[in-house]
C-alpha cells in the first residue's frame, strides 16, 4: 500500500515541501531513498521503538520510504514524525483523510514524544504559501508556527496524540496567538536603560547619532570606562521594529534554533555580542550543514565587537562585504543559501596594550611605537566602514554620586531617533535604502550638499587633524544625521564641526 504524507526542508530562511511517500509491500527491510542525511537514515529504528511503546507494531514487511524531491539532501531527525504516520498509514495502522492537507513535523523520542525542531516559523510560512490548511508541530514550537495566519497548527506531545487527531477519536485545540498583542507588549520589556549611565553625555550623543543614522560605531577608551554598558544599551534608542523586521528576525533565529520553547514573535531588536575567540565561519554563518552566524542572528539588531583588536584578523576581514551588502551568500558545492545581516557594528578596544594611553590620570607605560601597532590590528578597509570613532573617557566621583533620575532615559532618546528616521523614511521612500548610513557617493553629493563656509571648516579640518580622505564621506553622512536630529534640511557649520569631532580618532591622528 502506498500513502503520501508531507513534511518541509529549510533552506536559509526559506522552507521547501517534502513529500514522504511509503509504500509497504514485499521483503523484509526498510530503505530510505531520497537523498537522506545519515540523522534521517537514522529514524527507522527510532520510528520503530516510538511505535512499540505507543501500542503499534512497526509493519513486517518491506517499507521502502522515499522522500521527494529526491535531488534536495534530507537533513536532520525532524522528519521522524512525518515517516512514522506515513508508515503507520501505509501499513493499515491508522485511517485517516487528512494526510493530503497537513505538514506533519517532528523529532521522535524513543517513547513516542515529541521533541522540539528548528525552523517552525518558515516551515508555517511555506504551508500557508503550498495551500495546505494544517500543521502539526511539537507543542514546544506551536506558538512559534501559529504567528502565520490561515494554518491551523496543533502543538502535539506524543504520537498517540497525533494518531487521535488524523483519525478524528479526541479533539484538540489549536494553538492560536495573535502577533500584535505580543509585539506591542514584548517593545516596551526593555532590559537595560540609558538612565542607569552616568555621566557620558558625550559619549550618549554619539550613540544617539549612530542610533538615528545606523551608523556603525566605534568606543575606544581605557578599561572600566563603561563601553561595554554603553554599548549594551544602544538596541533601546533604536526604532521599533516594525511587523515585517520582527518576522524576518524571528524566522532567522528560528531556523538557528534560538527561539526557545514556547516562544512567539520578536519584539526586542537582537543584541549580539561574540567573545574575540570567535571563528569566522561562526561569525558570517556556514558549517556542512550552513546556519547563520552571529551577524545574522544581529539582523536588525545590533552586533557588538568587544576588545576589536584581539579578534583574528581573519574574522574581522570578513566581516568587510557583509556590511557593505547586508546580505551574506554561504555557497557549497551544490547549492547556495541567502541570509540577511543588516546590522550595525559597535566595536570596543583599549586605545594602547596597557589601555592608558591619553588618560587624563593614569600614565602609559607602553614603549614608542606600540599604540600604532595595536590600532594596526585593524584594517584599513574595516576601520572604512565604521562612521563614527569616539574616545570614551573615564567618569568622576561627582557624576557617579549623581542619582539616576537626573539622567535621560532610553525611551526619551529613541523618540528623538524615531522622528530622525521618519526624515530619512521621507527622503528615500523610491529608493531601497533605510538610513544615512547606506547612501553611496552620488546620493552624498545630492543629500549632502554644504556652503563654502562649511567646505572652508572641513578642508582645514581634514589638513589639521590629519585625517584620512576616507573620512571625508564619512563626516558628510554622520553630518547628515545631526542635521536630521536638528530637523534642519541644510547641514550647516555646527552640524559638520560636530561630526568632524566624531572622526578625530582617525587612525593618523590617533596613532601620532
Amino acid at each position: 500500500m502506498l500513502v503520501k504524507t508531507n513534511g518541509s526542508a529549510v533552506y536559509g530562511i526559506s522552507a521547501q515541501l517534502i513529500t514522504v511517500e511509503v509504500n509497504v509491500g514485499q521483503g523484509a527491510k526498510t530503505q530510505i531513498i531520497g537523498l537522506p542525511d545519515n540523522a534521517v537514515k537514522e529514524s527507522q529504528p527510532r520510528v520503530n521503538a516510538a511505535m512499540k511503546n505507543c501500542g503499534f507494531t512497526y509493519p513486517r514487511k518491506g517499507v521502502i520510504i522515499n522522500m521527494a524531491p529526491a535531488n534536495i539532501r534530507k537533513e536532520g531527525s525532524a522528519y521522524d514524525l512525518t515517516i512514522a504516520i506515513g508508515v503507520m498509514a501505509a501499513g493499515a495502522l491508522i485511517t485517516s483523510d487528512l494526510l493530503d492537507e497537513t505538514i506533519i513535523m517532528g523529532e521522535l523520542s524513543l517513547d513516542g514524544s515529541i521533541l522540539p525542531i528548528k525552523g517552525a516559523l518558515p516551515i508555517a510560512i511555506q504551508a500557508q504559501k503550498d495551500g495546505f490548511k494544517r500543521l502539526i508541530v511539537p507543542l514546544e514550537n506551536a506558538r512559534e508556527a501559529a504567528i502565520v495566519k490561515d494554518v491551523e497548527v496543533y502543538g502535539m506531545k506524543n504520537l498517540n496524540d497525533v494518531v487521535a487527531l488524523l483519525e478524528g477519536t479526541q479533539k484538540f485545540d489549536r494553538t492560536i496567538v495573535n502577533p500584535r498583542d505580543d509585539f506591542a507588549d514584548g517593545i516596551q520589556n526593555l532590559t537595560y536603560d540609558f538612565s542607569d549611565v552616568k555621566g557620558q553625555e558625550n559619549i550618549k550623543r554619539a550613540m544617539e547619532i549612530a542610533a538615528a543614522g545606523g551608523h556603525n560605531i566605534i568606543l575606544i577608551g581605557p578599561p572600566g570606562a563603561g563601553k561595554t554598558m554603553l554599548a549594551k544599551r544602544l538596541n533601546t534608542i533604536l526604532p521599533p521594529m516594525n511587523l515585517h523586521e520582527a518576522l524576518e528576525t524571528t524566522k532567522i533565529h528560528s531556523v538557528a534554533g534560538r527561539l526557545g520553547n514556547n516562544a512567539s514573535l520578536m519584539a526586542q531588536r537582537p543584541f549580539r555580542s561574540p567573545h574575540h575567540t570567535i571563528s569566522d565561519v561562526a561569525l558570517v554563518g556556514g558549517g556542512n550543514h550552513p546556519q547563520p552566524g552571529e551577524i545574522s542572528l544581529a539582523h536588525n539588531g545590533v552586533l557588538f565587537l568587544d576588545e576589536l583588536p584581539e579578534f583574528k584578523r581573519t574574522v574581522l576581514e570578513v566581516l568587510r562585504q557583509p556590511l557593505e551588502e547586508r546580505r551574506v551568500t554561504i555557497s557549497r558545492a551544490k547549492f547556495s543559501v541567502d541570509y540577511p545581516c543588516s546590522m550595525m557594528l559597535v566595536a570596543s578596544m583599549n586605545p594602547c596594550p596597557c589601555g592608558y594611553f591619553n588618560h587624563p590620570e593614569k600614565e602609559c607605560v607602553c614603549a614608542p611605537g606600540v599604540v600604532q601597532k595595536y590600532l594596526s590590528k585593524i584594517s584599513g578597509p574595516l576601520l572604512d566602514r565604521i562612521d563614527i570613532h569616539i574616545e570614551v573617557t573615564p567618569v568622576n566621583f561627582d557624576e557617579l554620586n549623581e542619582n539616576r533620575e537626573h539622567q535621560e532615559q532610553s525611551i526619551q532618546i529613541r523618540d528623538r531617533v524615531v522622528k530622525a528616521r521618519e526624515i530619512q523614511n521621507n527622503r528615500y521612500e523610491k529608493l531601497p535604502l533605510y538610513s544615512n548610513a547606506q547612501m553611496e557617493s552620488n546620493l552624498i553629493r545630492k543629500y549632502c550638499e554644504i556652503d563654502n563656509q562649511g567646505s572652508l571648516l572641513l578642508k582645514n579640518a581634514m589638513a589639521k587633524l590629519n585625517l584620512s580622505a576616507r573620512a571625508y564621506d564619512r563626516i558628510l553622512k554622520v553630518s547628515r544625521t545631526i542635521a536630521d536630529l536638528d530637523e534642519s534640511e541644510h547641514i550647516s557649520v555646527v552640524h559638520l564641526a560636530e561630526a568632524i569631532h566624531y572622526r578625530s580618532l582617525d587612525r593618523e591622528h590617533w596613532g601620532g
